[in-house]
């Protein structure tokens, strides 16, 4: 998942045609595309991306599922269930002012913008809009709806809020111009990280609706918003199927960022509650793609006629996991104090069978995970040494000292004897916390309290690998229930912190950066919808995020990155548990595709086309 990366920007566009008074004196270059690692590929007026199929025919209907439910087509709110679709930086409907590209690892070129320009110390950014940008309505794209969108999401919104809490303002400063003003200096991520801000129609939000009545971009909608993007919203059933049009008035259409994408004429998502009948619909037909999640069925569930004679593919690629770094696990909710004591949190994880359910439900298809920036070059390994030692050194009392002595290793178990081995080790930690088992429950020694958790879950499919670890801990004391909801409470209660322990985790780019403070920073403990699902308040991350942000070069960056790792890794904030560093991926043969996929993105459905059609 991108949220905030480090960047520089490079490849000049012609000079400015305005220049606010105030920035006169930092004139600087217009840029047509913004990179890090390397400098972005594609020149100046390049015609398109290399691994689309410019001679894609523009056909066929799209039936896609989805889990749950949903009852709004806002895309500003963090309240409600939003729409497969409409999912902001991934929108059918509304645009963002830069585009990724796939086969780079973080490079983005102009959409709705056509130029972007800062100055040496990144004090601002300015953006040039395309003139031909237009809504669906037909109205141009401005300034104005840039400012609005900016405001709103920040306003409203609080993952953006904080995301974006040090961009101090967005203000027009010329006809096709509008100027994002940071509060700090040298910050160079902040001018990416704005243009992957999703713009609304102002005009559209502060007009009065189909029933005469003002509309309300602070609630909830099941009206069909308008946008600027090359589908829009043909029909649906409130929480059941929303249906998605191509646009032949699409203004981007022949856009060189948008060549080769956009194939479909139609996209339907269909929802469904149950995680097993939304497979049977993919089975029967009646969904042409699946990702799957479960190693199980992926071992034992394709042996039905369409699989055998063809008519349905599966693949493992790995496209998609080769910039990135993931953390996924149990996570005790440290607002509530009986997961206050890190002895707690890591007695814990002595409880987690990995290598059992590996071996019996996984069909040994998955890894341990031991970082949480897992599967990339930003993970730590061994002790630390040099330049990474130096900075864990500076932060003084705020490192555990097993950081500098012990290598961090997950418990190993897979059989009766390990695991008791380590449920004895899981019994010493709760003992050194305050806790004795008295009556066959593990009880607080100073209040007489037995200590038992809810386990929280959005679906059944966690449930097996849940189940186990309660079992685990009901054998040395501790009275564990796992307890699945539907989407929506689920939702809701993640928002605000209403847990005692959740099934998630975190994605992570190969350039972190202002998304680590949301994830764990101390300031986003309390801010209602972050993700900082544990809790984590330490002054010695929060000063390890400041300087991933302000890293100077990648040289510094990634030994910072792995001292935080090394931090994280110690608080015990998380039991984390497994991963598959591919996708699998299955679908009805009625696709075609690139001969070669892109580097880093399977690109489906955004460059995928259907089978036989005529251009």
């Amino acid at each position: 998942m991108r949220l905030a990366f480090l960047r520089t920007g490079i490849l000049a566009l012609a000079a400015a045609t305005f220049v606010p008074q105030a920035l006169q004196a930092q004139e600087s270059e217009w840029r047509h595309a913004l990179a890090v690692i390397e400098a972005p590929k594609y020149p100046k007026d390049f015609p398109r991306f290399n691994y689309v199929n410019p001679d894609a025919p523009k056909a066929g209907d799209l039936r896609l599922s989805a889990d749950g439910t949903f009852d709004t087509f806002n895309p500003v709110l963090d309240k409600g269930e939003l729409a497969a679709g409409l999912t902001p930086r991934a929108s059918l409907v509304t645009e963002t002012l830069l585009k990724p590209s796939m086969d780079e690892v973080d490079a983005v070129y102009g959409l709705l913008a056509e130029a972007i320009s800062y100055p040496d110390d990144y004090a601002w950014a300015k953006f040039r809009l395309r003139p031909e940008a237009k809504w669906a309505d037909g109205q141009p794209v401005t300034p104005e709806d840039v400012v609005f969108s900016f405001d709103r999401f920040k306003d409203l919104n609080p993952k953006y809020a904080s995301y974006y809490q040090h961009v101090l303002k967005a203000e027009k400063t010329g006809e096709r111009e509008v100027t994002f003003t940071f509060d700090e200096k040298n910050n160079r991520e902040l001018p990416v990280i704005v243009g992957e801000l999703d713009i609304v129609p102002m005009h559209w939000w502060t007009a009065n609706g189909p029933d005469g009545k003002p509309r309300d971009i602070s609630k909830t909608t099941l009206e069909p918003v308008l946008g600027s993007g090359p589908y829009r919203i043909a029909s649906f059933s409130p929480g059941s199927t929303i249906r998605y049009e191509l646009r032949d008035d699409y203004w981007g259409k022949d856009l060189n960022v948008n060549i080769g994408y956009n194939n479909f004429r139609s996209q339907t998502y269909t929802y469904f509650a149950d995680l097993d009948v939304e497979f049977e619909a993919f089975r029967s037909g009646n969904v042409d793609f699946w990702l799957e999640n479960s190693a199980m069925r992926w071992a034992r569930s394709y042996d039905f006629p369409a699989v055998s004679d063809g008519r349905v593919k599966r693949e493992v690629l790995d496209n998609e996991y080769k910039t990135s770094g993931v953390l996924v696990g149990f996570i005790p909710n440290m607002r509530r104090d009986k997961f206050k004591d890190p002895r707690v949190r890591k007695a814990l994880n002595y409880a987690f069978d990995f290598e059992d359910l590996n071996r019996t439900i996984f069909f040994d298809q998955y890894q341990r995970i031991d970082s949480y920036f897992y599967g990339s070059e930003l993970a730590s390994r061994g002790l630390p040494e040099g330049k990474e030692l130096e900075i864990l050194k500076g932060l003084g009392d705020g490192v555990p000292p097993e950081v500098f002595s012990t290598e961090y290793k997950n418990p190993v178990s897979g059989d009766p004897a390990k695991l008791r081995d380590n449920l004895r080790t899981a019994v010493q930690l709760f003992r050194e916390a305050g806790y004795e088992i008295k009556g066959g429950r593990m009880t607080d020694t100073k209040t007489g309290t037995p200590l038992s958790f809810e386990i929280l879950l959005n679906g059944p499919t966690i449930e097996r690998v849940a189940l186990p670890f309660a079992d685990n801990l009901k054998k040395i004391g501790v009275t564990v229930s796992v307890r699945t909801v539907d989407a929506s409470q689920y939702t809701n209660r993640v928002r605000s912190f209403d847990y005692d322990m959740i099934y998630l985790g975190w994605a992570q780019s190969l350039n972190p950066g202002n998304e680590q403070k949301n994830y764990w920073g101390s300031q986003s403990v309390g801010q209602e919808g972050s993700q900082n699902y544990a809790g984590i308040s330490s002054p010695a991350i929060d000063t390890l995020i400041n300087q991933i942000i302000f890293a100077k070069d990648r040289d510094t960056l990634i030994p910072t990155v792995k001292a935080l790792d090394r931090l994280l890794l110690a608080g015990s904030y998380t039991v984390p548990s497994y991963t598959m560093r591919s996708s699998r991926i299955a679908y009805w043969d009625k696709f075609e595709r690139p001969a070669e996929l892109p580097e880093y993105a399977i690109g489906f459905p955004s460059i995928w086309w259907a089978k036989g059609a005529a251009k």
